[in-house]
């Protein structure tokens, strides 16, 4: 099998594409544009591999595009090329108009293309699948609720709202034009490899070197976490076994407010790698609560009941084991991150 996969260099793309060059014997080409949170580092491992292969390619690059679909000729197409910041997108959402909307317009029209001229049964075997986020379904404002493959989208940021208009036109191709698809959303990952700017490796990385962790208003807000791995394993298994044209939940079964988040990785450094400077005592005392930022959203929880009763998936890692595995990473590849840091 031949996978082209879209943002193969960042965090989760990354991590699935080293899942696949290790663990299956399929043909990966990566396309990728490289932007700030794009890192091939994260691919050194495999890079070498006779069945790995990277393009730098904006997905908004139509003919070029087109060109590596015809080279390749993929059997299945993994989306995961988006800008995915929520404060970035709030600063300057125009980026996230053009990756998220126009880039998946774009990859549409060339896969739908692609998939039309195929014989008959790689036409019949092909499929899209399109990674997208809980957050297109909004806030939760009732404590017992879980989002569902049926509730209705209420994107809250510019950064959801394109992610949700990428949804939006994934399911029109498929209704309109018989475009084999499936989609899933999935709670907040972290893990290896995931960039400094997010939480948990800000967390980490902050307490390292001795800095400020700042905490959006009260840390109240409620978040999901899934440990990257567990994604990846989900991912594998809708593109290769879930039905066409259905959205499957991917969820950690792991909810807990970002201040407690923050205090249990700085309960765990201390276990871990004691603080090294002699300016503070505990890691706690570097948290620092900031102005909130602008539409916050209080609460996401996935309903992940869907894709295990079809496929048979459950997160396999607690949060404090898949945080202490993050953790540990982050302590033994400095190399990786350091030069982040200092850009």
């Amino acid at each position: 099998m031949k996978i082209l996969i879209t943002g193969g260099s960042g965090f989760i793309g990354s991590s699935l594409v080293r899942h696949l060059i290790n663990n299956t014997n399929y043909e990966v080409l990566n396309i990728d544009k490289l932007s700030y949170s794009g890192n091939n580092k994260s691919l050194k491992s495999i890079a070498s591999s006779p069945r790995y292969t990277f393009k730098k390619l904006d997905i908004c690059n139509y003919q070029a595009l087109k060109k590596y679909f015809k080279l390749f000729k993929p059997d299945l197409v993994m989306h995961l090329a988006a800008e995915s910041h929520v404060d970035r997108s709030i600063l300057k959402s125009d980026d996230f108009i053009q990756s998220n909307i126009i880039g998946t317009y774009t990859l549409l029209e060339i896969s739908r293309d692609y998939w039309s001229g195929l014989p008959k049964l790689q036409k019949k075997n092909f499929r899209f699948h399109h990674i997208s986020t809980d957050e297109v379904y909004g806030e939760l404002k009732n404590k017992y609720e879980l989002f569902s493959e049926k509730t209705s989208y209420k994107p809250n940021s510019p950064y959801s709202a394109s992610k949700a208009s990428s949804d939006h036109l994934v399911r029109a191709w498929g209704r309109t034009y018989g475009f084999p698809f499936v989609i899933t959303n999935c709670s907040n990952n972290y893990g290896p490899y995931q960039f400094p700017e997010k939480l948990i490796p800000n967390t980490i990385l902050s307490a390292l070197n001795g800095k400020k962790i700042p905490i959006y208003g009260k840390g109240n807000q409620i978040r999901d976490w899934l440990y990257v791995d567990d994604h990846i394993s989900a991912l594998v298994l809708v593109a290769l076994n879930g039905r066409i044209g259905e959205t499957y939940n991917i969820g950690g079964n792991n909810e807990m407010e970002n201040i407690k988040v923050v205090r249990l990785i700085c309960n765990l450094l201390e276990e871990i790698h004691p603080p090294q400077k002699k300016t503070f005592k505990k890691y706690k005392n570097l948290i620092e609560f900031v102005k909130d930022r602008p539409g916050h959203d209080l609460r996401y929880a996935i309903d992940a009941r869907k894709i295990y009763k079809d496929l048979g998936w459950k997160p396999k890692e607690s949060f404090e084991t898949g945080i202490r595995k993050t953790i540990n990473w982050y302590l033994n590849n400095k190399n990786w991150w350091k030069p982040i840091i200092k850009e």
